[in-house]
């Protein structure tokens, strides 16, 4: 018979789990958590504690759950055409009218989208992309890959030579040598004595410069950047940095992919981060908030300047050489289409600019203060809580010490999910946005007691 025992005991003797220290796992040092239902913002585990998911999943399940529209949509589709792929023109009703939404929603003249399953084999297309692009253009050099210190675009190994942090490169051989990384956009780290934001902004989009120079711009082919940073410490970008770095681009002849996984679909007030920050990208990554995680589904959306190039170039090249089983599949596509609905019917976009300023400035109220917090940031329905060791001298913390994890542990105790961020201590929240503001305030309560209960236990170790 199913319990909660047996189910993590199975668990434990079979499954691998992703950033999970697998050998304390395997001797019983940790527990598997089993998720067994949810509604809304609140999920509960088998052991019957109820949850407030203040991550939204892994910032995706943004309609929230157990809305029974989406899954009456997976169910009618499922009886009706299960599966068919999408390879030599082949489509079903719902991919065509998908296709054409996200196309109409996205900024600066996009053409197509091309369907995957994650964001990292979306951003695995984006590269393939950028190379086909200039190999077509008779520019077989131009195929390097500029990311950012801190950015996140998956794990696979092209995606996760993109991302920007060692831990993700670590006994993996990555990054490849076609990616380069330049400076994070972050002001509060990054910037010299005295420096403005804009002044900051103008440093990062010259060292780009210099380094596309260096590379020599005929073997750079692409940007890619987050319009807000999200596992590298939700971050916002300072004031005037997409001013400055896209006549950089402009300048070098190199293609803007904005890696929109998790801002796009409303998540920082509008329908993608590029219309909040006047960002003109070539290409879009897209996965998570298309279908709030219902059924896996990603995309790369394709922009005018590249789709003409592609498509013309199929009279050398011959067909699109490019392609997964799962690509468009009608699953995914009729669960996009009832959660774009929802997003569009329940204006989750305006929600998330409200409800998130509201949950930032609730957190600042009670926390803006404290001597150890050194900033309090976030865009939409994203906040983030910096914890430093001096804030007036604006020191960080031992790393021994895991403040971070030590208050998101203590959140969950108080009944909250909020994820310590890599490189920092840091305390993400990225909650559904269905976030209501009587939902927000108990968020808020439970990461202030969570921060009251560390710093005490801190100070009781005579660890301050």
């Amino acid at each position: 018979m199913k319990n909660a025992h047996n189910v993590a005991a199975l668990d434990r003797s079979s499954v691998i789990h992703p950033f999970t220290n697998l050998g304390d796992f395997d001797k019983g040092k940790s527990d598997p958590v089993v998720i067994e239902t949810a509604q809304g913002v609140r999920i509960k585990t088998a052991d019957g504690k109820e949850l407030i998911d203040g991550f939204a999943g892994l910032y995706c399940m943004n309609v929230g759950y157990g809305r029974s529209e989406v899954a009456e949509a997976i169910s009618r589709q499922a009886h009706k055409l299960a599966y068919y792929h999408s390879y030599a023109g082949h489509t079903t009703d719902e991919l065509a009218i998908l296709a054409s939404r996200i196309v109409g929603m996205a900024p600066n003249n996009m053409q197509r989208v091309f369907f995957g399953l994650s964001g990292s084999d979306a951003n695995e297309t984006q590269a393939k992309l950028v190379w086909y692009y200039n190999n077509l253009r008779g520019l077989p050099q131009k195929k390097k890959i500029i990311s950012r210190d801190r950015g996140y675009h998956g794990c696979s190994v092209i995606s996760g030579s993109m991302t920007g942090m060692s831990f993700y490169h670590d006994l993996m051989d990555l990054p490849v040598s076609l990616i380069r990384h330049t400076g994070a956009p972050h002001h509060y780290w990054g910037a010299n004595q005295g420096e403005s934001e804009t002044e900051f902004s103008k440093r990062r989009a010259s060292e780009l410069d210099a380094l596309i120079e260096r590379e020599g711009p005929e073997t750079v082919g692409a940007f890619i950047a987050e319009p807000v940073l999200g596992t590298g410490g939700i971050i916002p970008p300072p004031k005037g940095y997409w001013d400055a770095i896209q006549p950089v681009l402009q300048k070098h002849d190199v293609l803007l992919i904005a890696d929109e996984v998790i801002t796009g679909f409303g998540r920082i007030g509008m329908p993608f981060g590029s219309h909040h920050y006047g960002m003109k990208p070539d290409l879009i990554t897209i996965a998570k908030g298309l279908t709030s995680a219902y059924v896996p589904m990603s995309g790369a959306i394709v922009g005018e300047k590249v789709w003409q190039v592609i498509r013309d170039g199929s009279a050398k090249a011959g067909p699109f050489s490019h392609g997964y089983t799962y690509s468009g599949h009608p699953l995914g596509a009729a669960a996009a289409n009832a959660v774009l609905d929802i997003v569009e019917r329940e204006n989750l976009a305006a929600n998330a600019a409200k409800v998130g300023t509201y949950l930032r400035a609730g957190l600042a109220k009670l926390l803006g203060g404290h001597e150890h917090v050194g900033e309090i940031r976030g865009e939409g329905m994203l906040a983030a809580i910096e914890f430093v060791g001096n804030r007036d001298k604006k020191l960080r913390f031992n790393p021994s010490l895991k403040v971070g994890a030590r208050v998101s542990s203590a959140a969950r105790v108080e009944g909250l999910i909020a994820r310590a961020m890599p490189h920092g201590d840091i305390l993400g929240l990225a909650p559904p946005l269905v976030l209501t503001e009587q939902d927000a305030d108990e968020i808020i309560e439970r990461t202030s007691k969570a921060v009251k209960s560390v710093f005490d236990e801190m100070t009781a170790a005579h660890e301050l």
